[in-house]
């Protein structure tokens, strides 16, 4: 039993993390503080100022450890990597961190190449975005393309290096051939100064010699020179059409505000780069209402920034908490000094403004989007209820579906849909452990065997500890059960479910010939379902839903696996630094990819390892 009068007594008056868990360990929340005996020590006193929030979580601490740091500033670091990997109840937590795309242009190379990645590093190269549109983006690389003769390769070259074979790139006219020799580093480099200056929107001087060239060769009667010049001409101006391609200079502004209701909060964030309004995006919190602005704001920009590739020079907001020890932070991770400023008047507080104003209306177009999509639900869990002649309303339902190739590396999946909605944290994945082979009804009658198992174990757990019913993973049995195939894997689910005596409805999803959703087994009979009803609708989106969830997880598994076998030829790579590879990179494009900084970053690497690996991926090219 934890004793918190004692561990109360005993916190240690410097800065540090604190970290709160529930009866079952889950961490719950984690925190910074300067002083930790301070902090900690105020959750358990007087209750009048606390928020309803933290009084909610109050009630769930079974017991808090800390972690003491040199500074606040170490306190705060700590704080944003426990966050990202607890992903607390209780945080302010991004659904998802956003790595967005840059076009990077390696311009310490002998030859550059031109590239979009999600990686910002400072090393040599530069670097245009970070782009909100990724479609975009991709869409510009495609016109550059079509413009100048790159090379999209990866290898090496040097001037007075061996000379290669050009491939099939240089023979329809999409590159130069630097490898072989076929254009020299300086007339290769002046293409690649007229990409940079397109992309920081200067395009007459290319615009001017490209019409001269089509001209040119008008006047020479040669007609398809002609027509490719004037193909290009068209690709700089949808360029500059874009108004997104802006250059990485030093004035990058993000500007961050919000709008409240009476429970919830819109969070949204405008780009802008070179003194244009790139894009924005929204973040949803909800049950915020009494959590005073300067908070929100502060933990956002610890969960936002905290995940995203690129920091900009200057951030805008209307109030924060520790100002100066976010924005040393925030230096420290950009490499360079970041200013957070709360403008009081003039054009920022203006764009702040406008700022608040849009997420207002994002909050409740939002809203508007709940109820309706509820009151879609509503209907469809009506007609599954009809259709099924169920006592109740189905409000939890769960779905279930098996992924192996050829019967190797089998999985199990299992989504949670609740009144219509996935329910995403309690998704669950199962490797399949006591079957060998594509045996897909025994697959499905293990992992079904696993769930329910998990879930008595839990609920005997919850009565003999007396801990809330809605912090377990497996102990809220769904109403209905529905999974991915007919008659033999519903059978499989059933055999299971008689045997450990619990009764749920269970039906079968199927599908037609073009491998859509058709309808329902039920009983052994199939159900008819009118296809633009709202049940059919729901019904299809839960089959696609299992479906996507399995086939992920199958996939990463099988990626992780071709890329450890990868690993595993590489002299000096040995099983500890494979994982740290793979932890880090996640596969094998990444790493081929990947700098000598960034490998070197890589835990466990040595100089001799990088080398390695770089050595390796060279001879594969």
């Amino acid at each position: 039993m934890f004793d918190f009068e004692y561990q109360l007594k005993i916190l240690p008056e410097k800065s540090g993390v604190y970290i709160m868990k529930n009866d079952l360990g889950e961490v719950i929340y984690v925190g910074k503080a300067k002083i930790l005996k301070n902090r900690v020590r105020q959750y358990f006193q007087n209750s009048k100022n606390h928020t309803e929030k933290v009084k909610a979580m109050i009630k769930n601490i079974a017991e808090f450890e800390y972690i003491v740091t040199d500074s606040e500033m170490e306190a705060l670091i700590l704080e944003c990597n426990l966050i990202k990997k607890y992903s607390p109840k209780y945080n302010i937590v991004l659904k998802d961190d956003k790595y967005y795309p840059f076009i990077k242009i390696t311009v310490n190379e002998e030859f550059p190449r031109v590239f979009v990645t999600r990686n910002y590093a400072n090393d040599g190269s530069k670097y245009f975005g970070p782009y909100t549109d990724a479609k975009a983006v991709y869409y510009v690389m495609d016109l550059i393309g079509k413009i100048f003769t790159i090379r999209t390769c990866k290898k090496a070259i040097k001037e007075y290096g061996r000379k290669d074979r050009p491939c099939l790139n240089y023979h329809i006219g999409k590159c130069s051939a630097p490898c072989a020799g076929k254009i020299d580093k300086k007339n290769y480099n002046d293409i690649i100064d007229n990409i940079i200056e397109l992309l920081k929107g200067k395009n007459k001087n290319i615009l001017e010699e490209l019409k001269m060239n089509m001209e040119k060769a008008a006047q020479n009667l040669e007609f398809e020179k002609a027509a490719v010049f004037r193909d290009k001409i068209e690709a700089v101006n949808k360029i500059a059409e874009k108004q997104k391609i802006v250059s990485n200079r030093f004035n990058n502004e993000d500007f961050i505000n919000l709008y409240k209701d009476e429970n919830d909060t819109c969070v949204q964030i405008f780009f802008s780069r070179n003194g244009k309004i790139i894009g924005r995006e929204s973040f949803m919190f909800d049950n915020t209402a009494d959590i005073m602005d300067e908070i929100l704001i502060s933990d956002f920009l610890k969960s936002f920034y905290g995940g995203t590739a690129f920091i900009p020079k200057n951030i805008y907001v209307p109030a924060i908490n520790d100002i100066e020890i976010i924005e040393n932070w925030l230096s420290l991770k950009s490499d360079s000094k970041v200013h957070i400023k709360i403008p009081k008047m003039g054009e920022k507080f203006k764009i702040l403004q406008m700022v608040k104003s849009n997420a207002k209306i994002t909050l409740e177009q939002f809203k508007l989007k709940i109820k309706q999509d509820k009151e879609a639900n509503k209907i469809a869990l009506n007609e599954l209820k009809e259709l099924l002649q169920l006592d109740e309303i189905p409000h939890r339902i769960e779905a279930y579906d098996i992924s192996n190739l050829m019967g190797m590396d089998s999985v199990g999946s299992m989504v949670v849909f609740e009144n219509g909605k996935p329910k995403n944290s309690d998704y669950r994945r199962f490797k399949i452990k006591t079957v060998e082979g594509a045996n897909d009804y025994d697959s499905m009658k293990e992992i079904i065997e696993r769930r329910f198992v998990h879930g008595f174990e839990e609920i005997n757990k919850i009565k003999d500890n007396n801990i809330e019913l809605a912090l377990g993973k497996f102990c809220v049995f769904p109403d209905l059960i529905l999974m991915d195939g007919g008659k033999g894997q519903v059978n499989a689910a059933l055999d299971i479910l008689n045997k450990l005596n619990v009764q749920i409805p269970v039906c079968g999803m199927v599908k037609d010939d073009k491998h859509r959703t058709r309808g329902l087994i039920y009983n052994n009979i199939e159900l008819p379902i009118k296809k633009n009803s709202k049940s059919m609708h729901l019904i299809t989106r839960i089959q696609d839903e299992v479906h996507r969830f399995a086939i992920t997880y199958h996939r990463t598994l099988r990626n992780k696996k071709t890329l450890l076998s990868v690993l595993e030829t590489i002299p000096s790579i040995g099983p500890k630094r494979r994982i740290e590879l793979l932890k880090k990179f996640g596969s094998i494009e990444n790493i081929k990819n990947a700098s000598r900084e960034e490998l070197l970053e890589t835990p466990r690497m040595t100089v001799k390892a990088v080398e390695a690996v770089m050595e390796y991926f060279r001879g594969k090219q």
